[in-house]
């Protein structure tokens, strides 16, 4: 038999606003530790050089964890022009230069081709697998890597300003699954200037934003304490894309027993995924049906 989890039953979502220098399961683990809690996940890796939102999820809460990866998220970066590097980024190698230098016209007008429902390639130094493999092992072992190019929805890609002819700053507004290293990779060739990601900072992440974010030394700073309680959102704030249905207590007491139960009337239509709530505070998602929700997960909560 194995070990139980030890720790505290707490549920909620912390929004952090990820310093560079750090992993994101590091960061999960230093605010598991902070709040003394059993369960915890984030929704959404950073790389380490990457600053910004990594929204954390606690006990129930990590049940709502695919609804916000599922979700949209900005990004604000700094492509470094007439470079490319093993990594795509800052941190990795120069394996070949360009003196070429884009025109901001030049800029804007390729940044379309960048937009909508794309194919990208994931970077050398990526957590794909490739048989079985990560990437970024086989690429650290000096094998060449061949990975397949993925589905990538780009909601906008837009320039924000040209601080000098070496750098652009760019925003990306992008589904699940994106790598904005390629994206800095892939203009740079489109450019004929090759380029990589200099620095790169995710300032909202589905209903969460960086302004609302909290530095690791406060969570550090609280860690243990009952004040440390107060900077959790509820897990509901992870359902906010769905459609809300309010329930009864008898049809709560169903859902929670894993059976269909009566929500009312709400916008939702059949089929559509969505969560019953009583009194505010989720009770299940699940699929609703001609006047009831059929759960596929329920909340102690």
């Amino acid at each position: 038999m194995g070990r139980s989890r030890k720790g505290r039953d707490i549920s909620g979502w912390l929004v952090v606003d990820k310093p560079p220098g750090m992993t994101s399961n590091a960061v999960v683990g230093k605010v598991r530790w902070a709040f003394g809690a059993k369960k915890a996940g984030h929704a959404g890796t950073l790389d380490p050089a990457a600053t910004g939102v990594l929204a954390v999820a606690l006990g129930e809460a990590t049940k709502t964890v695919p609804f916000v990866t599922d979700a949209l998220k900005a990004y604000r970066f700094t492509v470094r022009l007439g470079a490319a590097t093993n990594t795509d980024d800052a941190e990795g190698e120069v394996i070949a230069t360009s003196d070429t230098r884009p025109g901001d016209d030049d800029i804007r007008a390729a940044l379309p081709r960048f937009a909508g429902d794309i194919e990208q390639v994931p970077p050398q130094f990526s957590a794909v697998k490739v048989d079985g493999a990560r990437a970024y092992a086989m690429a650290r072992a000096g094998e060449e890597v061949e990975i397949a190019a993925r589905p990538l929805y780009v909601d906008s890609l837009t320039m924000l300003s040209r601080p000098d002819a070496d750098h652009v700053e760019l925003e990306m507004v992008c589904g699940k699954g994106g790598y904005v290293r390629a994206i800095a990779r892939d203009l740079g060739e489109v450019l004929g200037c090759l380029g990589h990601v200099e620095s790169l900072r995710r300032v909202w992440s589905g209903p969460f934003d960086a302004e609302e974010g909290v530095s690791l030394d406060r969570i550090e700073a609280l860690a243990k304490t009952p004040e440390i309680d107060a900077l959790l959102h509820p897990l509901e704030r992870g359902l906010v894309d769905l459609p809300e249905l309010p329930t009864t207590p008898d049809g709560a007491a169903k859902l929670r027993n894993g059976n269909p139960g009566i929500v009312l009337a709400s916008d939702a239509e059949y089929g559509d995924e969505a969560w019953a709530s009583l009194d505010g505070r989720a009770v299940a998602v699940g699929i609703y049906k001609a006047g009831e929700l059929h759960p596929s997960r329920v909340f102690n909560n």
